[in-house]
């Protein structure tokens, strides 16, 4: 049960009554009392009346005798509430047998598409490429265990004209020397020979442009040679994702060329629909709102003066497929900030074409940047862009060594794993407990510390945890009773409680650093009850209330985490 939608609950009739209209009683936890509740100040200057007698009115009316030890009024007219300690450990208790842990299955599931990672065959993928990959999946598992159908696109960049001189690439190299080339991971190597080539060598620019229509052509010889170009790119892409922990497989990938056939009646249904105008050759839709700094319109160009598809065509293509075929009606696209004004553009033209209508609805969920310790974009000492397998093995690297020296007694194996997690972990809260819009410096030492709110703290949080079950030898009773009489046992309980709300939260807001910034307070939380309250040394029914705690916080904290994508290790 959400405590404070309880006490908005009870308020608002009595506000309501007070005023004749309804208001909004904004509850708020509050470092003066448990909540606290500071509309009878502003209600006060609508009715002309002070305010601690709008506020001591307002009590009067209020049904909170069951959920309240103590309601005043305080300072110029604030509420101040206090849970009752039997309410607050009946929601501890509730929460202790719920496998759910208070977060409910939504009561109306949605189809969801989430638009995320989307490298492009045959490079590299480098550190642009984690926000995307980490914000994206964190979505993923989210929505899913709220129940929604999530369906993952994996948006690949498999098509257009850099492939004629990819293939022509392949095609000299020979299929089993460039197989096993591509096969080793260094995709970039290969672009680059590719590149090279077309630049110096007009004969196979030649050769390149006629493969490019070979491959719009359908040509068999072209498509199997390019059908291996994906294949081996889309094998790297899934050692990668499988070092980072992420849930997209081979079953995600969905290229832009699974969208060619689509294009041209994109463009058709357009035209017949009347939203089509010619610009400078091209084929564009106005979509209303949409100007330049000086004020003219801009055109989302949907088909271009040489009759090539763009961006656009394939994104509309996507939207009509995703809300069609697969009755989606909440379309996510994680992808950067700067792509902000493009994606506002494709779905008013969507909106316009009657293939965007509610319920469906979509929505651009973008990012910042990951910066260096001088405040630029992030590159590598070459000034080129950073590896993401690079950036992962050294996050890896970094955490197991410090594994071994925090903990000599682990095990080779255990040491490895606990790095891997460790590492992998930093790398993914870090981006997601920044907010999102924002963005952030890549800093290893603060990323693996053990204090403040990074990963390392809440994963040690968790294994501290483990091991108090351990040095006990016992499991908690889930169904012992809960008694809260020390105040960091009442702080404890208060974060606990709060899980459901949060989750709820960023499940609409996709905000996950309010997600993060939960489970770093619930863990310091914690600290501060382990530190005060004895547990093991604690006798009888006091004894089996904290380990009820200690059980619930760390099924919280391992839930929580698991959401954001990060393992959490028995020990540490």
């Amino acid at each position: 049960m959400d405590l404070e939608k309880l006490l908005t609950d009870r308020l608002a009739p009595a506000f309501a009554t007070v005023a004749g209209v309804p208001v909004d009683p904004v509850v708020r936890r509050s470092p003066r009392a448990d909540f606290q509740s500071d509309a009878a100040l502003a209600l006060a200057r609508r009715l002309g009346r002070p305010p601690r007698d709008v506020a001591a009115e307002v009590l009067e009316y209020a049904d909170l005798a069951d959920v309240c030890s103590v309601a005043e009024v305080s300072g110029p007219g604030f509420l101040n509430l206090t849970v009752a300690d039997a309410v607050l450990a009946g929601l501890v208790s509730a929460l202790a047998t719920d496998p759910r842990l208070g977060v409910p299955v939504a009561a109306e599931p949605e189809t969801v598409v989430i638009d995320y990672s989307a490298p492009n065959v045959a490079k590299e993928m480098h550190v642009g490429h984690l926000r995307s990959t980490v914000i994206g999946d964190a979505a993923a598992r989210l929505l899913e265990w709220l129940g929604h159908r999530v369906l993952r696109a994996n948006h690949l960049g498999d098509w257009g004209t850099p492939f004629g001189m990819l293939i022509e690439h392949l095609a000299d190299l020979g299929e089993a020397e460039a197989a096993h080339e591509l096969s080793m991971g260094d995709l970039d190597s290969f672009y680059k020979a590719a590149r090279a080539k077309f630049d110096a060598d007009e004969a196979f620019a030649e050769r390149s442009r006629r493969r490019v229509v070979a491959l719009q052509g359908g040509d068999p010889v072209t498509l199997r040679l390019w059908r291996l170009l994906v294949e081996q790119s889309e094998q790297y892409f899934l050692t990668v994702y499988d070092r980072l922990d992420v849930t997209l497989t081979e079953r995600d990938f969905h290229g832009e060329s699974s969208y060619n056939d689509l294009l041209a009646p994109v463009v058709e249904d357009l035209g017949r629909l009347g939203l089509l105008r010619e610009s400078e050759g091209a084929a564009c839709v106005f979509p209303p709102g949409s100007v330049g700094r000086g004020g003219e319109p801009l055109p989302l160009i949907v088909r271009k003066s040489d009759g090539g598809y763009g961006y656009a065509a394939t994104d509309l293509a996507a939207i009509r497929q995703r809300t069609d075929a697969l009755g989606a009606t909440r379309l996510l696209y994680v992808v950067g900030l700067p792509q902000r004004r493009h994606f506002e553009m494709v779905y008013a033209v969507a909106a316009q074409a009657g293939w965007l209508s509610p319920p469906a609805r979509a929505e651009h969920v973008g990012f910042g940047s990951i910066l260096g310790s001088d405040g630029r974009m992030l590159r590598s000492r070459a000034g080129g862009s950073v590896k993401l397998v690079g950036l992962l093995e050294e996050a890896i690297a970094r955490a197991t060594a410090l594994a071994r020296d925090r903990n000599p007694e682990l095990g080779e194996a255990e040491a490895a794993e606990v790095g891997r997690a460790v590492g992998i972990g930093a790398i993914k809260y870090a981006d997601l407990s920044n907010d999102r819009h924002r963005d952030y410096v890549l800093d290893w030492e603060r990323m693996l510390s053990l204090d403040g709110n990074t990963a390392p703290y809440l994963q040690y949080a968790y294994s501290r945890i483990q091991s108090i079950f351990r040095r006990a030898g016992v499991a908690a009773r889930p169904e012992a009773a809960v008694s809260l009489a020390e105040p960091a046992e009442r702080a404890l309980a208060f974060e606990l409680v709060g899980f459901g709300r949060v989750v709820g939260e960023v499940a609409e807001n996709l905000e996950f650093h309010h997600l993060a910034g939960y489970l770093y307070r619930l863990a310091a939380a914690f600290s501060a009850f382990y530190e005060r309250c004895p547990v093991l040394r604690a006798e009888g029914p006091v004894r089996d209330s904290r380990l009820v705690l200690c059980d619930l916080t760390a099924r919280v904290l391992r839930q929580g985490l698991h959401l954001l994508g990060i393992r959490t290790p028995e020990r540490m």
